[in-house]
């Protein structure tokens, strides 16, 4: 059932950007270990471009089977190697995790988390999150914070823990979208544009502990 040493994967990325959510990669297993699947640098199809991935993107992974049938599984980076050439470590699903059947549903969690924002201009405002995950968030806009598509906003966002800890993650995103809600509120989806892996973990931690919640409820 899982793939094997050698055998090709098709990868589709988690975005706020809708274009990128739609490209489709190529990639190939080069190791395996327990717990994890080691890649190469994905390529994309149709231009032979490689894609660069960070420290726990989400991805969405496909691959045809000896038999023709193709399985898929979501998964997340969670480090890289130098071997004669750089490979991606990806987290290995557990056998039910792989299905037949295409889910997109990525770890990207609802959740309203103040986010402080600071444009180019230096304007400052306090926001709220409406969903999260490792490649971005969506933010419910304030009317006298004036925000457009492709504008870059340094961020710094208040993420709680289920242990009572608190961190703050502090990041650079851009604004790929911008959807008018039947509310009249405008919700400005982001992605990461500049983020230490450490930060991106936190968020990461984050997301598991919702979905944990969500889980037991």
């Amino acid at each position: 059932m899982f793939p094997k040493i050698n055998e090709v994967l098709y990868i589709q990325i988690a975005s706020a950007d809708e274009k990128e959510e739609h490209k489709e990669y190529k990639s190939r297993i080069a190791d395996t270990d327990d717990n994890s699947f080691l890649i190469e640098v994905p390529m994309q199809q149709g231009n032979s471009r490689l894609k660069k991935l960070f420290f726990g993107e989400e991805l969405s992974i496909s691959y045809i089977n000896e038999s023709g049938v193709r399985h898929y599984f979501n998964t997340y980076v969670t480090g890289f190697e130098e071997d004669v050439i750089r490979l991606v470590r990806i987290r290995k699903p557990l056998l039910e995790e792989i299905s037949k059947i295409q889910r997109r549903s990525f770890l990207r969690v609802h959740a309203s988390l103040e986010l402080a924002v600071q444009s180019e201009d230096l304007s400052r405002a306090v926001m709220l999150t409406e969903d999260i995950g490792g490649g971005g968030l969506s933010i419910y806009c304030e009317p006298e914070f004036k925000i457009k598509e492709g504008q870059k906003l340094k961020c710094w966002l208040l993420v709680p823990y289920r242990n009572g800890g608190i961190d703050h993650v502090q990041f650079e995103a851009e604004v790929v979208r911008i959807k008018k809600l039947e509310s009249g509120r405008d919700l400005a989806m982001l992605k990461f544009s500049q983020i230490m892996d450490s930060e991106r973990q936190k968020v990461i931690k984050f997301c598991f502990e919702r979905q944990l919640d969500y889980r037991m409820k």
